[in-house]
């Protein structure tokens, strides 16, 4: 009798244990499950609530022009001095930028940024009065001689302005040339900055 009750209670414990088994494994499916159903939930509220860029852009044409300067080797009162040579490369560049937000954008700076053999080199945009004295010192700079977009420029929602700002750089054209890859950042008050690349070749006048 006593074996016989011994032997039940082993059967009763083996049961036991795998219906145990059994629960354990449903619990680990359905966990894994739960995890999943939640990690797409996340993604997807994540997704839904990413917002577009408050500011998009255009470039819509650049135009760099090389430029060699020596001096006269004559001071102000006509004394001979030591000449001197310099080279620089100014970069025209024409953009359209579209406010998409709810409330206006304020443009603050701009930069031209190429990437040389030795790096990155910036260069910030002059302001639009510096723009303008360009065409005075260099009333034969064979460059189109476009509308400036002032940097201080505020964007309303919904509108869309456009206009020509100019970066200098110290290089030589052959150093100009080398350049790998060429990228202009708008920075705005208050909000992300803005970088585009140009879609399309720079023209060298």
């Amino acid at each position: 009798m006593s074996l016989l009750q011994q032997n039940g209670a082993d059967l009763d414990d083996a049961s036991k244990g795998e219906s145990l088994t059994r629960g354990t494994s449903h619990i680990v499916i359905a966990a894994v499950v739960a995890t999943v159903l939640v990690s797409i939930a996340i993604a997807a509220y994540i997704i839904a609530g990413e917002k577009p860029p408050a500011v998009t852009g255009q470039v819509l044409s650049v135009v760099a022009h090389p430029m060699h300067t020596e001096t006269s080797g004559l001071d102000a009162s006509g004394a001979v001095v030591p000449t001197e040579t310099f080279d620089q490369v100014y970069v025209f560049t024409q953009v359209r930028l579209y406010n998409q937000s709810q409330g206006p954008m304020f443009l603050s700076n701009m930069m031209t940024n190429a990437t040389l053999p030795d790096g990155i080199h910036s260069s910030y945009a002059a302001s639009a009065s510096d723009y303008e004295r360009i065409f005075l010192a260099y009333p034969d700079i064979p460059v189109p001689h476009n509308k400036a977009l002032p940097l201080d420029t505020t964007i309303q929602p919904g509108q869309t302005v456009e206009g020509t700002v100019v970066s200098a750089f110290k290089l030589s054209k052959q150093e100009w040339d080398a350049r790998k890859d060429l990228s202009f950042t708008f920075s705005f008050r208050y909000q992300p900055n803005l970088v585009l690349a140009p879609h399309l070749a720079v023209i060298e006048q």
